[in-house]
């Protein structure tokens, strides 16, 4: 474009003045002619910026007329960008006359861009003066956008090669190394120009040299893609794993023609599977000390490994081959589906990466039934892609079988095996349930076993116990086939019976009452089961559960009242028994009214050392004739939802009031235990209430604990009880689940709801003697307890003997008779000041 501006410089602006002229004209014509049809821009302006010559690409460049483009400034259509250079270009060459170039940005009126190479050249006149320029534009948006194209590419790669964690390296054919990316310095602390050649192999540790070049070499002779690991030495002087990988480039012909490579810093990843080496190292030793089978799976190398401990638990011989058929052949069926599931499901990944399933299995050896506990783990790579597969397994047959003897405690009698109260009470509601809308008539029947406090008395607990157990038996035999029995504590049982007819069934109840008085003798003593039976009817005598038995107990109590061992069916008139609840209530109120409620604590001791940990606080109240009164001649006000919260109120007070006593005088009393009644645990503002106390007596919450029963977990109610108590348990208030074990489902509450202190009923400890079954679920109590993190209290100790073999099974607390009667808050100041003065 150079020469042609300097072509055009000797060319003037047309005239037609003069015939002399017309040669030189046709000239400038042909040439004007010419330059219209080139595609490059050709602008010939004066000093004034007239334009004398402009072709039409010019014109298409720019995106203006010949007329509009004669006068303006060449600024006006160059990007403001390239403006202040392009102007001082051409003031610059304007002075000395100097052609120059420059490449930049036209703007055509529609604000569309386009790329130029400019060439300008100056004409003088004859004087040598400077008249005009000449411009030449060449379009060369096409190469812009190649050479950015290149440049972007360039610098992807580089970006690529500095980014990317893996050193990039090249080699020639005979494996010197020819180009190694500069993140060899960051990896190695060196200067990458050091490893071009053989230079790399200065940094290799020692042991590593013959092994890589080895493996170097059998990849040049084969042309096979290379891949090794070893260490580089670092610029600290340290030594740090790497991976080596490389493939070589072949030509048409199949020679080689490059080898291209990376070099991974694997390091951290060859100490973490060192560590996970350890790791696992470690747990097979704490796995055979805990006396788990192991069952790993490795699918990189596609190896199964049975432990020793494993093939004891199947009863298998040293010999059995490793595969998961092996033991599945010997899990019965219903299980062994559940169990390919799991497996298959973490094999596969797809969202599972660990299952647990307790089995059943027939010992290889013995073909006896064992309960197995199952725990596998999905082990990945960092690429997601599975590593090995890990099983756990424990025989946990004994914890089982204790654990279903703790769900049938939890609905039955332990003593004659009938259903529990409470499971008692649940089959009759869904009995009612049934028989609502429909024809069918119920009997409930209460019976009283007329003797057992005076065989208790005068031949011991072990006579009353088979004179209840030869009860329950002959009650079994003697009443109508599909009747549903039950004890409901102490020496009261219950019999649900479907009534075909109503004459008859009286009939065979009072039959029965013959039956089980006939004599029978234990150790040179006499013996019989007499009882007297209380009957109320469905639906005559009530449309629940709670009326049924209220109509019942008060048959009962009319029988009892009149003549022992017989049976009485309610009557109307038998709600007399109302007015004597009644009459408790009444006697309630005046208690609440005229704050007659003294608590007494029962100390809770450590069976380990016998120290005072804490007091169980009981409500007692004052009678002005006959002293301090249990609560039991006030009862029924614990069923009364408003006489039970005042009384609970006014048993807060006095508790906080004698709690904020001693903290004033440096008496430190552990944990005082607040038992909530289940009319309390179902009002709405129970939790502000017992913390607003606490928090205006100055008291901290741990040095509070609440017990409850389990009855406040049955029902709709359940599921705010739940949060009620978590509300306690965030606020740091522990919870505590008073007589475990002779209520209804105590394993689902353990799971279900915050508990911290499980206390065994004293029902348990009061026969306590080892061997006995009240031991055995005693050490499966304690047990549980234990697993779960919990605390264990014993209530009822009344020997040494008892408080002796809980500490060996591991109980925690007790509390008891042996070590102490509820006392008042005085007394039980006198006996911690006691206790300080020994230490």
């Amino acid at each position: 474009m150079a020469e042609l501006s300097a072509a055009l410089t000797g060319w003037p602006r047309p005239s037609m003045e003069g015939r002399s002229a017309l040669p030189r004209l046709g000239s400038f014509l042909n040439l004007n002619a010419i330059l219209s049809q080139a595609r490059i821009g050709i602008l010939h302006r004066d000093l004034d910026r007239r334009v004398l010559i402009v072709n039409d690409y010019y014109c298409e460049l720019i995106g203006l007329t010949v007329d509009e483009l004669d006068g303006i400034p060449m600024e006006s259509f160059t990007h403001p960008d390239d403006r202040e250079e392009s102007t001082a270009l051409y003031r610059a060459h304007l002075a000395t006359g100097e052609p120059f170039c420059v490449e930049k940005r036209y703007v055509r009126p529609d604000g569309s861009t386009v790329w130029v190479s400019v060439d300008v050249s100056y004409v003088r006149n004859d004087q040598g003066e400077i008249t005009s320029t000449i411009t030449v534009a060449q379009d060369i948006g096409k190469r812009r956008a190649a050479e950015l194209e290149l440049r972007e590419n360039e610098e992807h790669y580089r970006h690529t090669v500095e980014l990317a964690p893996q050193i990039a390296w090249t080699a020639s054919p005979n494996g010197l190394i020819e180009e190694v990316s500069p993140r060899w310095a960051d990896a190695t602390g060196g200067d990458p120009a050091m490893a071009v050649g053989v230079g790399w192999i200065d940094r290799l540790h020692p042991e590593d040299i013959q092994p890589t070049l080895d493996a170097w070499g059998g990849a040049l002779d084969t042309g096979d893609p290379v891949d090794v690991e070893y260490r580089l030495r670092t610029s600290a002087g340290h030594y740090r794993w790497f991976r080596a990988r490389a493939t070589a480039r072949r030509d048409d012909d199949g020679a080689i023609v490059r080898w291209y490579g990376t070099l991974e810093d694997t390091h951290d990843r060859k100490l973490a599977e060192e560590a996970v080496r350890e790791s696992e190292q470690r747990f097979r030793l704490a796995a055979q000390a805990a006396g788990l089978g192991v069952w790993d799976y490795d699918a990189v190398r596609d190896r199964r490994e049975w432990s020793r401990e494993l093939k004891t638990i199947f009863g298998m011989p040293e010999n059995t081959p490793p595969d998961l058929a092996t033991a599945m052949d010997l899990i019965i069926p219903e299980d062994r589906h559940l169990l390919e599931e799991l497996v298959q499901a973490v094999e596969e990944g797809d969202g599972s990466r660990r299952f647990d399933a307790t089995i059943r299995i027939h010992r290889a050896d013995t073909n006896a039934l064992r309960w197995l506990r199952t725990d596998g783990w999905r082990i990945e790579a960092p690429s997601g892609r599975l590593d090995r597969i890990l099983v756990t397994v424990r025989d946990v047959t004994e914890e089982r079988t204790a654990e279903e003897r703790i769900r049938w405690t939890a609905t039955h009698d332990t003593l004659t095996g009938l259903p529990n109260r409470a499971s008692f009470t649940d089959q009759l509601d869904m009995a009612i349930g049934m028989a609502h809308g429909s024809d069918a008539s119920l009997a409930l029947v209460l019976f009283d076993v007329d003797h057992l406090k005076s065989t208790n008395d005068t031949i011991g607990h072990d006579a009353g116990d088979l004179l209840l157990c030869t009860f329950a038996q002959r009650l079994r035999e003697a009443l109508p086939k599909g009747s549903t029995l039950g004890r409901l504590g102490g020496d009261e049982f219950a019999a649900l019976i479907h009534v075909p007819d109503e004459a008859e069934t009286i009939e065979s109840i009072t039959a029965a009452l013959k039956a089980l008085h006939d004599p029978f003798t234990h150790d040179g003593h006499t013996l019989d089961c007499a009882a007297t039976a209380g009957v109320s009817l469905f639906p005559r005598n009530g449309g629940s559960a709670t009326d049924l038995l209220k109509a019942a107990d008060m048959a009962l109590y009319a029988g009892k009242a009149s003549a022992r061992g017989g049976l009485s069916v309610f009557r109307s008139e038998m709600r007399a028994e109302l007015q004597r609840r009644s009459s408790m209530l009444g006697l309630a109120r005046v208690v609440v009214r005229e704050n007659r409620i003294i608590p007494h604590y029962q100390p809770k001791v450590s069976l380990a050392d016998g120290r005072i940990t804490g007091f169980e606080a009981l409500l007692r109240w004052r009678h002005d004739i006959k002293g301090i009164q249990p609560p039991a001649t006030i009862a029924a006000a614990f069923e009364d939802f408003d006489l039970a919260m005042q009384m609970g109120e006014r048993m807060l007070e006095h508790i906080a009031r004698d709690m904020r006593s001693w903290l004033d005088r440096g008496i430190d009393f552990g944990r005082i235990a607040i038992n909530l009644s289940p009319a309390e645990v179902r009002h709405d503002n129970l939790v502000p209430r017992i913390m607003d106390k606490l928090t205006h007596s100055g008291i901290p919450p741990e040095c509070v604990e609440l017990e409850v029963t389990e009855t406040i977990f049955l029902g709709r109610g359940a599921h705010d009880v739940g949060s009620m108590l978590e509300a306690f348990h965030r606020q740091g208030i522990r919870v505590a689940l008073d007589d475990f074990g002779t209520g209804y489902a105590s394993l689902t509450h353990l799971q279900a709801f915050p508990v911290d202190v499980i206390k065994i009923d004293r029902s348990f400890v009061s026969n306590l003697q080892p061997g006995s079954g009240d031991a055995a679920i005693v050490d499966a109590v304690v047990g549980l307890g234990k697993r779960l993190g919990m605390t264990v209290v014993a209530e009822g100790i009344e020997t040494q003997e008892q408080a002796a073999y809980l500490l060996e099974q591991g109980c925690d607390f007790g509390q008891g008779y042996f070590f102490g009667k509820a006392v008042t808050a005085e007394e039980a100041e006198a006996m911690l000041r006691a206790q300080e003065a020994k230490r």
